[in-house]
């Protein structure tokens, strides 16, 4: 692999423009000191080629053009009204102040993921009631770490249960949500979303 080029926005405000985040041989740097307002951002580069520290985004939106992987740097970043769109795995969003410098900057609200795809993604240290989550097959689970007792007390299908809801109260404490594909999570515990979707439907505090 040779030398990646870096492509740096930081100390400034843009409105109302198209950023490409496109180049995989770049490595883009979000921060400290960007504002973004009403912008469209193309994503396609992997979590590696993407640092996000100090960025605030108002009234943006994200196109993810590749699924973006176990991006947690979205917890660096100040989103409010933003709308993602596309497959996003293992990422976390809001405040979360275990998680390494940058973390002051985190926060999410009124924030929309109803064209996205989530699995494996958090809501961290905001309020949940803001956001609108992907519907199914995505489902989102409402303070996890408070419900996994509840949540414990059903057969879940598959091995899910044993491996993911057995362990829901070791999620970092400012866990808030949890959002999950019953897709690609059928396919990983060899069962089938409709399964899922009948224990689903017995919680409250599971957005579906």
């Amino acid at each position: 692999m040779g030398w990646l080029e870096n492509v740096r926005l930081e100390d400034k405000e843009i409105e109302n423009e198209r950023l490409e985040l496109t180049d995989k041989n770049s490595l883009y740097f979000l921060g400290p000191n960007l504002s973004l307002r009403n912008c469209t951002v193309i994503l396609k580069v992997s979590a590696r080629n993407l640092i996000i520290v100090g960025a605030r985004f108002i009234d943006s939106t994200f196109e993810v053009k590749q699924e973006l992987k176990n991006h947690q740097q979205w917890v660096k970043a100040s989103l409010k009204g933003c709308r993602f769109k596309g497959r996003l795995t293992g990422c976390d969003f809001g405040h979360w102040p275990d998680y390494g410098t940058g973390w002051e900057h985190g926060a999410i609200e009124d924030c929309d993921f109803t064209e996205a795809r989530l699995d494996g993604c958090r809501i961290m240290g905001s309020d949940p009631a803001t956001i609108r989550f992907p519907r199914w097959p995505c489902f989102t689970i409402l303070d996890p770490i408070g419900r996994a007792p509840e949540l414990r007390s059903v057969k879940w299908p598959g091995r899910f249960g044993r491996i993911v809801i057995e362990d829901l109260h070791k999620q970092p404490a400012p866990t808030k949500a949890l959002t999950l594909s019953a897709t690609v999570e059928a396919k990983h515990f060899e069962t089938t979303p409709e399964e899922f979707r009948a224990v689903v439907e017995r919680f409250d505090c599971i957005l579906y």
